[in-house]
């Protein structure tokens, strides 16, 4: 059963929302069960890319990237202005290898989720590390958690800890389930 702490749904109208969506000035918690205990976080970079593990030291002395977005559950709320801070996917991108078309990202919980590459480039997505200018609480993915604001944000995977490179489209956790392979909030791709 999903947690759902400080869920009050508003409704709201703006040119900013996707169809069927409202303002949220909160932040719920959603996640499919309790959060992880990550005593000692590490990243690993696996599948069609140069192996890597990250240390958290060695993560945050990646280059970073700010960005401000609005972000889109798809219970239905958003939540605009959302502030990050991170490691860009444009740098983990970098060792990559060139027939790699899809993400599959890994959480310390067994969550997982497909990404297309297409939609990790352009600093459109990052692995952040910071919110609202702090450490990211626990409940919502910290000490890292990817941030991909264009789609659904249970595309953006909390407590992150692989990132595995493949060059086929593997659906995930919630994909498996009944939710949209791709998730755009703008089309409304909340279900299969």
């Amino acid at each position: 059963m999903p947690i759902n702490i400080g869920f009050k749904p508003k409704r709201q109208s703006s040119d900013r929302l996707p169809p069927g969506q409202y303002i949220e000035t909160d932040f719920p918690v959603l996640s499919l069960g309790p959060t992880p205990e990550i005593n000692n976080w590490s990243l690993k970079i696996t599948g069609l890319a140069d192996p890597k593990e990250y240390s958290w030291e060695e993560f945050i002395a990646l280059p970073q990237i700010e960005f401000t977005q609005d972000i889109h559950c798809v219970t239905k709320w958003t939540k605009f202005d959302t502030k990050w801070s991170g490691v860009s996917f444009d740098e983990i991108l970098k060792t990559v290898k060139a027939n790699a078309t899809h993400l599959i990202a890994h959480s310390y919980d067994g969550y997982t989720t497909n990404i297309p590459l297409a939609d990790l480039c352009k600093g459109q997505a990052m692995v952040a590390v910071k919110y609202d200018g702090g450490a990211i609480p626990a409940l919502h993915g910290g000490p890292a958690r990817i941030v991909l604001p264009h789609l659904y944000f249970w595309k953006s995977a909390k407590w992150v800890k692989e990132l595995e490179f493949v060059d086929h489209d593997a659906p995930g956790f919630w994909e498996v389930r009944g939710y949209h392979n791709y998730g755009d909030p703008w089309k409304e791709e909340r279900y299969s």
